[in-house]
């Protein structure tokens, strides 16, 4: 007789083969082989010289793709909420004054985790107040969302680092959904913090967070009255796992996603052979395709302002009369294909289409709107 009360589960008993999919909605986006293979290799100890090596190329891959010259750069382990909490546990304090450029749902997102931990958060359209509310409020960290992906929104960032440090406040940038896809300088636009995700147009797992702090934020930060409320983000501790601190000595910290940053490695090689600037050309042209594609089939365009057009991440607006939820799974179970409804604000407002670092080529454009056209054929349409 077995001493165990809970048997094997018989769904571990079996081998689980995972479907093929083109994964075309906001994200996570396909992994080409070549970084699947990467991310394939023999595994390392955290603090092998091999896995410092591989973690000093990868810091390299992101002060290129970030253009930044930051000697704090590295990759935070998890997803961009973990990079996005990273930066505001420490860069603020609690009893301290944050300014939120709320356009989707991340800025609704940066606004709450500021809150949670004591902050006195406020809300703006940065276009028009950004200025008044840095006079009156005197915060000492502006938020806002570079590429908007709940609303298909790409938001200007020139001139507002300038603005920020005229009222010695921080200037944070969420650029997730638009790293590698749009342009961004760091340095040069007075960023003094910026972090993306590894599974948008960098291609690789979910699992890594690319993200670099100027030396304005790190004085603040290595100068705090308390410590972060996260010990798992201070980067006081990650600084000098990545090296970023000038000590002689790694020390142990937490257990890295050792063959995650195989994977981020090549995919920020593959961003350094094809060249930002052609990275960012090509997501340009192939949305421009897409965009074109729409209106001749009748469909609207969420964003109006073609200037204002995130190239990463699409907008649709729901066609009339269908029931959107009909429509992405008419997609996915005929087409094989994943796109996305709306998130926060835009929840049954528009479809989503993500086209993303290898899934950007017009190819994938004709498929999508072959699937799009077939399921609006198709799905039920309302006499309203």
């Amino acid at each position: 007789m077995s001493s165990l009360s809970v048997p094997p589960p018989q769904c571990l008993l079996q081998p689980y083969t995972v479907p093929h999919r083109y994964l075309l909605g906001p994200g996570p986006s396909n992994v080409p082989p070549r970084i699947s293979t990467a991310g394939a290799q023999p595994m390392l100890g955290h603090l092998h010289a091999e896995t410092i090596e591989i973690m000093d190329h990868v810091k390299s891959g992101i002060q290129y793709a970030f253009q930044t010259q930051n000697r704090v750069t590295l990759a935070v382990s998890g997803p961009g909420h973990a990079a996005m909490e990273c930066a505001i546990f420490n860069s603020v304090e609690a009893g301290e004054s944050v300014l939120v450029g709320v356009n989707g749902i991340w800025g609704e997102r940066a606004a709450e985790i500021a809150q949670r931990i004591g902050t006195r958060t406020l809300s703006t359209d940065y276009y028009s107040t950004a200025e008044i509310a840095l006079i009156k409020y005197k915060p000492v960290l502006f938020f806002l969302t570079h590429g908007e992906s709940s609303t298909g929104v790409l938001h200007p960032i020139d001139g507002i680092g300038e603005l920020c440090h005229k009222y010695d406040c921080l200037f944070l940038v969420d650029s997730v959904a638009a790293l590698g896809g749009t342009p961004i300088y760091m340095d040069k636009q007075d960023i003094d913090i910026l972090y993306t995700g590894s599974q948008k147009v960098l291609n690789a797992p979910p699992g890594t967070a690319p993200i670099s702090f100027s030396e304005r934020a790190c004085y603040k930060i290595f100068n705090r009255k308390t410590k972060p409320v996260s010990y798992f983000l201070d980067l006081s501790w990650l600084a000098n796992y990545w090296g970023c601190d000038g000590k002689p000595v790694r020390s142990y910290h937490h257990t890295g996603p050792v063959t995650g940053l195989y994977s981020l490695r090549e995919s920020l090689a593959i961003l350094a052979e094809t060249g930002l600037e052609n990275s960012w050309k090509r997501h340009k042209e192939v949305a421009e395709y897409f965009h074109n594609g729409l209106e001749k089939m009748g469909l609207k365009l969420f964003v109006e302002d073609k200037k204002a057009r995130l190239p990463t991440v699409t907008t649709i607006v729901a066609p009339p009369g269908y029931e959107w939820k009909e429509i992405t799974g008419y997609i996915m179970k005929n087409h094989n294909i994943e796109i996305s409804g709306g998130l926060g604000p835009s929840v049954g407002m528009v479809l989503r289409v993500g086209l993303m670092g290898c899934n950007s080529t017009k190819g994938h454009v004709d498929m999508i709107l072959q699937a799009l056209a077939d399921a609006l054929k198709h799905c039920h349409k309302s006499r309203v």
